[in-house]
């Protein structure tokens, strides 16, 4: 049995436990790591390269039990199903700062599982599940340069609160999670209520500083654990420093010339015909070898033109924006449309309005959550000119759809304000950079246009950065080259008041304090100049569009909520076929009706305020004979309301009743008197 192993870490005012050596014990590394109630799994398995591997093979599967919350999943057969919408962006979140600690030369496969065992109402458990991950792969023996850490940061009162609960995180204008190492930061995810640059670059900075005695405490655990690694090293170095040496004499002019190509299309053709060039006398095996330094090539002269000549692809400066094109509403029966064209990215952006029905139910650990903004990126492959088979949402997709989500979140209505669903979709229709940030900038315009009443415009814009030993450039809207052969991706979204959304991964070991600021202070500029473009063609709502469902709201008696339900559900559900509407009915009387036009919810209310009126004594009403009896007729005159229409009230000379009326009858009549046990007299209107 191996030895168990268990440390206790202060963070903050909390306690994040490690231990392994007991659970798991068959994988390459685990740990088991707890803060409070809230207890990840997480286990570490590799295997060797095969020969020939161009890629790292890193996977992380983050997976979330419903007992660990003390639930029984849904559905027929009640087990856990596919990844949900939270375990694949948890996924993600894990893998993104673990990725760059790995040098280039690692081709092993290493698959990291984390497994939530249990779930308390204080603490969240991505931040535990990066910990482990972080403290599982420092424990195995793989050339990591780990380790690092990861927190939480929330700003409530004006104060940054270090891994807040989440009730803290209700009241928090900040939901931050920062990972680093120990001398720079690595990965940033981040929704904010339009907080400026410096707070958050202090949010940032804060957490990295909170997590440095952590990454101590982790690293010491590791060496308990393993105090004695191997040595790796890149076997195959000085053979890929001869090949690049021969694909760099054979390859630099052509490559130089298809980076000044501003076209990418153009580009591509030119990238490949230089390496069609360099093949075409290579022995087969050997094509790996010298692709690979071929984009070894491509990126050494990308970046070197950008850090000695300031020079990018496109031939834009280095803080310049692409050229922006905008069309509002060009489809005519959609609710709201936006087409977003930024360089060669561009987006098709609609949003739809819906009733309080077709709100999502999220039935998370945490509870059941109804969401009324929902938005959907999907990512084509025509968009980047290449062939695929439509599926579903990948990771990918998922994880840009969130940020887009995250980043206009603050601004939309909630139901109380807004009494509708709405739905916002992105498709990708071209693709060279940054095509989350147009699916903010038309997600924005594509709300307005439907008439949904957000304040202002929102837009974002994705940063990059190229950086050696000494030299560093910030580079502004990047094309998809220059996040591909870069050393950051950083998005930035949020409106002239304020950050609203910010994503950053880092590709290198890290970046400091002058990078974050520098970055954020262009990006702030650019913003700036996006949001200009974007309020000449629309910088309020438009009024709200008459394609979406007509909503009125009012409020009956709460006794009569009974009385619309009907048995069994039988008169709401009648109503609603009868007008063709969707009705919400709350306990407190409140009324929501959804319908095609005006006139039908309307119709729809007026028939649901008869319903719940009382007869007043005096008041005219329509009325249907219903019976006749020897001593009279009774009449329908309100929606469940009859009354008696005694034999006296009939002028007419008759041997019998049915002689001078008959049921089914039209008549107008008049309330004489309600007696206490709610009987209602009844006489022939003046009118009738």
């Amino acid at each position: 049995m191996k030895n168990i192993v268990r440390k206790e870490i202060p963070m903050g005012s909390k306690i994040l436990v490690l231990e392994t050596g007991k659970i798991a014990r068959q994988a390459t590394a685990s740990v088991i790591a707890s803060m409070g109630g809230t207890v990840v799994m997480c286990a570490v398995v590799t295997k060797e390269s095969e020969v020939g591997r161009d890629f790292f093979p890193l996977s992380v599967h983050y997976m979330e039990k419903t007992y660990s919350a003390g639930k029984i999943p849904g559905g027929y057969f009640k087990r856990e199903g596919r990844p949900t919408e939270i375990e694949t962006l948890t996924s993600r979140l894990i893998d993104r700062p673990l990725r760059p600690l790995f040098p280039d030369y690692f081709k092993d496969e290493v698959q990291v599982n984390c497994m939530l065992l249990s779930l308390d109402k204080d603490n969240p458990p991505d931040v535990v599940a990066l910990m482990a991950a972080s403290a599982a792969m420092s424990a195995a023996d793989v050339p990591f340069k780990g380790p690092m850490a990861a927190v939480r940061v929330g700003f409530v009162d004006d104060e940054y609160v270090l891994n807040p609960s989440f009730s803290d995180l209700e009241n928090s204008d900040l939901d931050m999670v920062v990972a680093g190492s120990e001398s720079a930061v690595l990965m940033v995810e981040s929704d904010a209520n339009e907080l400026s640059e410096d707070l958050m670059i202090g949010a940032i900075l804060y957490g990295h500083q909170e997590m440095k005695p952590v990454i101590k405490a982790i690293d010491d655990f590791a060496k308990e654990v393993l105090p004695e690694r191997k040595d790796h090293i890149n076997p195959h170095k000085e053979e890929e420093e001869k090949i690049f040496a021969e694909v760099s004499e054979k390859c630099t002019k052509g490559l130089t010339d298809a980076f000044t190509t501003t076209d990418k299309k153009e580009r591509g053709k030119k990238i490949s015909a230089v390496k069609e060039e360099l093949l075409k006398d290579l022995e087969e095996e050997l094509h790996n070898s010298y692709l690979k330094q071929f984009k070894e090539v491509e990126k050494h002269i990308v970046r070197e033109n950008i850090l000695a000549n300031q020079n990018r692809i496109d031939g834009r400066g280095l803080t310049e924006v692409r050229n922006i094109n905008i069309e509002t509403n060009f489809l005519p029966s959609v609710h709201g449309s936006a087409l977003f064209t930024r360089g060669e990215t561009q987006a098709i952006v609609t949003a739809t309005l819906g009733s309080g029905r077709d709100v999502q139910i999220v039935d998370s650990l945490a509870g059941e959550v109804k969401d009324n903004f929902m938005l959907h990126y999907n990512f084509p492959s025509y968009s980047v000119g290449e062939l695929g088979f439509p599926m579903g949402p990948k990771r990918r997709e998922i994880g840009h759809g969130a940020l887009a989500k995250r980043s206009l979140q603050f601004a939309v209505p909630n139901l109380e304000e807004f009494p509708y669903a709405i739905r916002v979709v992105s498709e990708i229709t071209e693709s060279n950079g940054s095509s989350s940030m147009a699916s903010v900038c038309g997600g924005s315009l594509a709300m307005m246009a439907a008439g949904i009443p957000i304040k202002e415009n929102i837009a974002g814009v994705a940063m990059g950065l190229v950086k050696d030993e000494e030299r560093f450039e910030v580079l502004t809207d990047i094309l998809g080259d220059e996040d591909h052969l870069g050393d950051m991706d950083f998005k930035v979204a949020g409106t002239k008041n304020g950050v609203s959304g910010l994503q950053m991964d880092i590709k290198i070991e890290g970046i400091n304090e002058e990078i974050l600021e520098k970055a954020l202070t262009q990006a702030k500029d650019a913003r700036m100049h996006i949001l200009g473009e974007m309020d000449k063609v629309l910088s309020q709502p438009n009024e709200l569009t008459g394609l979406a469902p007509y909503f009125c709201k009012f409020k009956v008696h709460k006794d009569k909520v009974k009385v619309v339900i009907g048995k069994g559900g039988s008169t709401i559900k009648g109503l609603q076929e009868e007008f063709g509407v969707t009705i919400e009915l709350q306990d407190s009387g409140e009324v929501n009706v959804f319908g095609e036009n005006k006139e039908v919810a309307e119709a729809a209310k007026a028939k649901i305020e008869l319903l719940c009126a009382e007869p007043e004594v005096g008041k005219d009403y329509d009325a249907v004979v219903a019976k006749i009896m020897e001593f009279g007729a009774f009449v329908t005159f309100m929606p469940g309301k009859d009354g008696l229409l005694h034999i006296s009230q009939f002028k007419e000379d008759f041997d019998q009743l049915t002689d001078v009326i008959n049921e089914g009858d039209k008549v107008r009549v008049k309330v004489t008197e309600i007696r206490r046990d709610g009987k209602v007299k009844l006489e022939f209107s003046d009118s009738e």
